[in-house]
């Protein structure tokens, strides 16, 4: 099993993330690629190096607005120091000249996109479906949070963050870097949220911000190591969108080591450690749990939204099946694969969500192939086939459904032809 790991002893920003990723061998020039097909590219340049912070050589991505005056006030947050105010919640530290906050006031008035405006721009683009879908849900951790702590509704919010174009780019970065590792699994260490007080549109507000802390309910972190906002929304929302297991332990092969890093000077190194590695087969039986209730009072219109909310909460399957109740009452159990950490947000959303009032709870073990990911030359061009192995033997390849649902419509012809020309090439 081939398994990502975020080893966040400094915390997690979103320019961190896409250094990482880069730095672990997604290649650069597949990423501008991608991310260019979100048709913004008139708003922002991406500067990509590698270079070394205390001793430790890695990548180091910077995500520069065009926009001098639009870079500032799209950020959320800016970190304090008895100097002038010149962080923000990225680490960035850019070329162009920063400007406090009390500078320039008409700019203030700077239209920042929200919610609805970022669905539109994602789900237009020509990105992957896989890609839409995890950047948007990537999106909404963000947006939840900001919604919550501000007191509004979801799409009422004006979001700085969320909004800033920069934002919009490491987030969808994730997304297309995660999709072109496509591993098995993603685990991350404890994390490391820093210390302080930052500056932000309302106000000095402690570290780690309300929007953090908000996003990271449930899932373990660390606070103190140094005087200075480590992990940002953005990228608490990354790990929140995507990891499957935190822990400490490392306990599989390392493959491969690499480095994102910030760009702040701090006490301790301001990088991101990511390791890809391989969970060995006699490793690969994982305890989970069943959660599942019957229900025979509900709208059945409401399985698909509740689903949808199960999934992006971290449900690992999420099925139905149709049964008879007593009294002859037909009615549907509804039943989630989880694992223990994420059991408490998928109970939430059954009792919040649906008419049940009780729910049977049982361990499983999940046994799994060994499998990778390759690229296959086709009639096509380039399609990535899924592999699954057996004591080290290839039984099992097949090709993946997104790409081959891509091809069919840029060709015209039935999905059933395109996966009978790969078979056959």
């Amino acid at each position: 099993m081939k398994v990502l790991y975020y080893d966040c002893f400094c915390g997690i920003s979103g320019d961190m993330h896409i250094a990482a990723m880069l730095d672990l061998g997604v290649p650069q020039e597949y990423l501008l690629k991608e991310i260019s097909k979100l048709k913004i590219d008139s708003e922002y340049e991406i500067k990509i190096q590698k270079t070394i912070k205390k001793g430790i050589t890695g990548t180091r991505v910077d995500v520069i607005l065009k926009n001098e005056h639009d870079h500032h006030y799209n950020h959320h947050y800016d970190n304090l120091s008895d100097e002038n105010i010149v962080g923000h919640s990225h680490n960035h530290q850019h070329s162009h000249t920063h400007h406090h906050h009390e500078d320039n006031e008409h700019n203030m008035e700077h239209h920042h996109r929200g919610l609805k405006e970022i669905e539109e721009i994602i789900n237009s683009s020509d990105l992957s479906d896989n890609v839409r879908t995890l950047s948007i849900k990537t999106f909404m951790k963000v947006a939840e949070a900001e919604a919550k702590v501000h007191g509004k509704d979801l799409y009422e919010v004006h979001f700085h963050e969320v909004g800033a174009v920069d934002s919009i780019i490491d987030i969808v970065a994730s997304a297309i870097t995660l999709d072109y590792l496509k591993v098995d699994k993603i685990i991350a260490s404890s994390i490391q949220l820093g210390g302080g007080f930052v500056k932000c549109a309302h106000g000095i507000i402690p570290v780690p911000a309300p929007a953090t802390v908000e996003i990271l309910k449930g899932i373990p972190v660390k606070t103190g190591v140094v005087e200075f906002e480590t992990t940002t929304p953005t990228g608490a929302a990354i790990l929140a969108a995507n990891v499957q297991e935190y822990t400490d332990k490392i306990d599989f092969q390392i493959d491969k080591v690499a480095y994102g890093l910030g760009h702040r000077e701090l006490e301790i190194p301001n990088v991101l450690r990511v390791y890809l590695g391989t969970i060995k087969e006699s490793e690969k039986t994982e305890e989970q749990y069943i959660i599942e209730t019957n229900i025979d009072d509900m709208n059945p219109e409401f399985y698909e939204y509740i689903e949808e909310k199960l999934f992006s909460n971290g449900a690992l399957d999420v099925y139905k099946t149709a049964i008879i109740m007593k009294k002859g009452r037909p009615a549907i159990k509804l039943s989630v694969l989880v694992s223990a950490y994420k059991e408490e947000e998928v109970l939430k959303i059954i009792f919040k969500e649906t008419t049940s009032i009780g729910v049977r709870k049982y361990k499983v073990e999940k046994i799994m192939l060994d499998r990778d990911f390759s690229k296959k030359t086709t009639v096509f061009g380039e399609v990535t086939l899924k592999n699954s192995y057996y004591k080290g033997e290839l039984i099992k390849s097949k090709p993946e459904y997104e790409e081959c649902k891509i091809i069919a419509k840029e060709n015209s012809i039935p999905l059933k032809q395109v996966y009978e020309e790969i078979y056959r090439s």
